[in-house]
């Protein structure tokens, strides 16, 4: 049977409906600019937990976003009920530029980049000088991980009464890295939290470590009003200390102006994502010396024009042996 006469236009056809609504798709996406300004405290499994002037709101992030990730320290914009309060859920919807990124890999051989920590000052590298041993490979992994993402490295050397620091102390001192040596009992009395917190002001600082070094102790000392994990201990038999920490988690100073960044203990800390050739960028005292370089010059080959550089003065050789010490992490084991 014939639906339609001989003559038919378009008017006549009937609109089959669009089964999801009848307005049409846009590729425009509003521009939210009503958005207020926040930080993220902590991810847990999609929700985001974000700072508003001084309310705590709970937030997921929007679908037009994509795969971009908001991670620990990102400056957001935020909008839909901005409450804080139970239940309630806002969107974030765009992520601010970062002026520094802390990064890992799994492995040296995992492409697979993980954004630990955005927009932080300074990194405090955290170990302890006993219970478990120090581990300097993955200090210089830390280090490097930090030269290469904008972040001032500074040391934290735990468990004073257990061993005395100058040993280790000696592998850095080319360096020039800042460090504060401490132990729990000092971590109580203040005096050790205090000298700790002077490097801390005006400032974001995250803090990263082997698990049992005292990372999340010397948190909790630094934020006494933060409660909401308790310090594990160090197995007696494999040397390793159990995660107290799951997810990062951001917490205001309460003496003094600035922002803690606890990290979940780390076993390793992969730098496939590092550029070798980035690192130069942390010895100002060496740079002008690659000028006469080979292409591509990994500065750890005969024909690098850093031996000639350093043994005319320019420089101290010891900073060139970190600077290689630093670029070899990557062939090295991290427990060696």
């Amino acid at each position: 049977m014939r639906r339609y006469g001989k003559h038919t236009d378009e008017d006549d056809i009937r609109q089959r409906p669009n089964r999801k609504g009848t307005r049409p798709r846009t590729t425009i996406r509003p521009k939210h600019e009503d958005a207020v300004e926040g930080m993220v405290l902590t991810v847990d499994r999609g929700r985001l937990t974000c700072l508003v002037e001084d309310r705590v709101v709970f937030a997921m992030k929007a679908r037009e976003l994509g795969r971009k990730a908001a991670v620990v320290g990102d400056r957001v914009s935020l909008v839909g009920d901005l409450s804080g309060e139970k239940d309630t859920l806002a969107r974030i919807v765009r992520i601010g530029e970062r002026s520094s990124v802390l990064r890992r890999t799994a492995d040296d051989d995992d492409p697979y980049e993980r954004v630990v920590v955005a927009n932080a000052d300074q990194l405090a590298v955290v170990t302890a000088l006993a219970d478990p041993e120090p581990r300097p490979r993955l200090i210089d992994r830390c280090l490097v991980a930090a030269f290469d993402g904008g972040l001032e490295p500074f040391l934290v050397l735990t468990k004073s009464d257990l061993a005395p620091p100058e040993k280790l102390l000696e592998l850095y001192g080319a360096l020039d890295i800042p460090h504060v040596v401490v132990n729990r009992e000092e971590l109580y009395d203040g005096g050790a939290a205090d000298r700790v917190r002077a490097y801390l002001d005006g400032r974001v600082t995250a803090f990263v470590g082997h698990s049992g070094v005292g990372k999340t102790t010397l948190v909790n000392a630094l934020v006494p009003q933060d409660k909401r994990r308790i310090t594990g201990h160090v197995n007696a038999v494999t040397g390793r200390g159990r995660h107290t920490t799951t997810s990062a988690l951001a917490l205001p100073l309460d003496v003094v102006d600035g922002w803690v960044i606890d990290t979940p203990g780390v076993r390793s800390f992969g730098l496939h994502h590092v550029d070798p050739s980035r690192v130069i960028h942390a010895f100002p005292d060496l740079e002008p010396g690659t000028e006469n370089c080979p292409r591509a010059c990994s500065h750890d080959e005969p024909d690098c024009a850093l031996d000639a550089w350093v043994a005319e003065g320019h420089a101290d050789p010891a900073r060139l042996y970190s600077l290689r010490r630093l670029l070899s992490t990557r062939e090295r084991r991290e427990g060696d």
